[in-house]
């Protein structure tokens, strides 16, 4: 085991980068770092984004709803690419103040909305188009009951597991053990619950699998940290069955691609503008035109 033994000082100060893959990026202070104001497009909203989790369930919620046949839910979707720092531009941070993507502008109505947060996002748009949230107050409360506990829970998840087993400098065993630890009390949590129903609220798809899905059913997919053998997924079966039936939906499937910058080029499509882009603009044909 690696001496981590640490004495913290009696006031904190930010005196040296804290390494990991992210050490560019993190501060302790808010605010932009520079002027940059961001594009719009022609549709009525304006997503800021990334195909993080966090950045992966407003691309499906919005791809759901279209092809629930909701023509006001067409969106344009501009990559920000938080390596980069683009979420410290002044534009970006007027429509979030928090700098974290998605950051969603509405500029449906005479005065755009802006909206931040991901559940903040998932739940503005069920409500503005009526849609993935139940509206019987006993299914409501469980929807948005599970709704909450993703974000409450997902930070252990990634900013705690994620972060120590796979961005962190060093391996901490202590860490790892502590998030590990949790990450698959998480998982019991959502496969005892998903061995009563078919969805995480009841037998409705709705915004509470929207934002689930990214973290829990990505990490029992192999999709995130390398870590799916590590934390013994396929223990799980009840979450993993939910997690392949919500993988299959073809509106997931686009979601997915949407501001997407990493992995295999034909699923990258970093800017989406019209739906025929699926079909013509991801990476893998651009440059092929280049």
């Amino acid at each position: 085991m690696t001496d981590t033994t640490y004495t913290p000082p009696k006031v904190w100060t930010w005196d040296k980068a804290n390494g990991g893959r992210f050490a560019n990026i993190n501060r302790p202070i808010a605010g932009p770092t520079h002027d940059r104001e961001l594009p719009r497009g022609k549709h009525p909203l304006q997503l800021y984004s990334l195909a993080t989790p966090n950045g992966v369930k407003v691309g499906v919620m919005l791809e759901e709803l279209l092809a629930l046949g909701h023509s006001g839910a067409e969106y344009d979707a501009w990559l920000i690419r938080i390596n980069d720092g683009d979420q410290f531009g002044s534009g970006f941070v007027g429509v979030n103040p928090n700098s974290k993507i998605p950051a969603l502008l509405d500029c449906s109505g005479p005065e755009p909305v802006r909206v931040f947060e991901s559940g903040a996002i998932l739940l503005y748009l069920a409500e503005k188009f009526d849609a993935f949230v139940p509206t019987e107050p006993a299914r409501r409360a469980e929807c948005l009951s599970w709704l909450f506990w993703q974000m409450g829970s997902a930070p252990y998840l990634g900013g705690g597991f994620g972060h120590f087993y796979a961005y962190a400098p060093t391996k901490i065993e202590y860490a790892i053990n502590r998030f590990a630890m949790e990450a698959k009390r998480q998982m019991d949590v959502l496969n005892r619950r998903l061995a009563e129903s078919r969805y995480i609220a009841g037998d409705e798809y709705t915004i509470a699998d929207i934002a689930i899905w990214p973290w829990y059913g990505g990490m029992v997919l192999g999709q995130l940290y390398d870590a799916a053998e590590f934390l013994q997924v396929q223990d799980y079966t009840h979450l993993v069955r939910w997690a392949n039936e919500i993988a299959a939906r073809p509106a997931v499937k686009r979601g997915r691609m949407v501001n997407r910058a990493s992995g295999p080029l034909d699923q990258q499509l970093h800017e989406r503008h019209d739906a025929s882009d699926f079909d013509t603009r991801t990476q893998d044909k651009l440059q092929a035109e280049s």
